[in-house]
């Protein structure tokens, strides 16, 4: 009979099982190192911040560039274009404002863009909410007609929105070049406010209703004021659009009473034939950049607020 030594059972019982040589641990990989994340990290946030400091001067230095050549005479902004001004010339922007009439283009395009920029809001934050709340027969065809405009080049509908406008008899009116900007501008905000209000806890308008408010008074009194970030970044871009928009009245507002800033900007260009007004030309450009920094310097953290909403969702 064959016997088996019970210590040679016990020496040879292993992880591979009874009988089998013991198998070796595998050796432990070392942690990555961190001195090596490091760097990595680094290198890329120098290139960044390098980025970033390239992209910053690129942008800010036309705009001082502007401010410093609205200070100048004609002969200084030739000779030395890159130079400090030797004194500051303030008669570049009274000239500008009273006899190039930048104060009456200033007024109309304040009503003008004022007025569009109303509209915009009011109707596109309706239809938006209507989009964003409601499921009925012809949401999504609704929603993708709106984005569809986006898509859709203004150049070739100016044309026919002559004559258009031109038969009801709007053309040459501060109000039919309104209802212009309104129509220009209802696809991006109410793409971007749909997304918006989707972002928004439906409970507090339910419970708006169950307390007896109506739909109308749970969008105005509850959902808008909610809204008011989302509100705040469309209508930056709305009025940098529209403050900026030259295509539509150069073709819609052809009575020189009535003509907006950028129409009245190339007039000044053009004004003194061969010998332009140069010196009063960058203060009027100036004047017309003063107010969308100004908006934008205001309610920029409202801005971002509203563009990163849906992502902190």
């Amino acid at each position: 009979m064959k016997t088996t030594d019970p210590d040679l059972l016990r020496k040879s019982d292993g992880p591979g099982g009874p009988g089998l040589p013991a198998q070796r641990p595998a050796p432990a990989t070392p942690p990555p190192s961190s001195e090596g994340q490091s760097k990595t990290g680094g290198t890329l946030n120098v290139f960044s911040h390098g980025v970033l400091v390239i992209w910053a001067f690129l942008v800010a230095m036309p705009l001082l560039w502007a401010v410093m050549t609205s200070f100048k005479d004609d002969k200084s902004i030739f000779d030395s274009p890159w130079s400090l001004p030797d004194r500051l010339h303030f008669e570049n922007w009274s000239r500008a404002w009273t006899q190039a009439h930048m104060s009456e283009y200033f007024l109309t395009t304040i009503v003008v863009v004022a007025g569009s920029l109303i509209g915009t809001l009011l109707l596109g934050s309706m239809a938006a909410y209507v989009l964003a709340r409601f499921d009925f027969p012809g949401n999504r065809f609704l929603y993708f007609l709106f984005i569809g405009g986006l898509s859709f080049p203004v150049i070739l509908a100016l044309v026919p929105l002559f004559f258009v406008m031109n038969n009801l008899g709007l053309l040459n009116t501060t109000h039919g070049l309104i209802l212009v900007y309104i129509a220009y501008s209802l696809p991006f905000t109410v793409f971007f406010l749909t997304a918006f209000f989707r972002t928004l806890p439906t409970s507090v308008a339910e419970a708006a209703l169950i307390d007896g408010a109506s739909h109308s008074r749970t969008f105005f009194q509850v959902m808008l004021p909610m809204a008011k970030p989302g509100l705040i970044s469309v209508g930056i871009f709305n009025f940098l659009g529209q403050w900026n928009q030259y295509l539509l009245p150069t073709v819609l507002n052809t009575d020189p009473d009535r003509k907006v800033l950028s129409q009245g900007l190339v007039q000044l260009a053009v004004s003194q034939g061969y010998k332009g007004d140069w010196s009063g030309l960058f203060a009027g450009l100036v004047m017309a950049m003063l107010p969308v920094l100004g908006a934008y310097i205001v309610f920029q953290r409202q801005v971002v607020a509203g563009l990163t909403a849906g992502a902190l969702k």
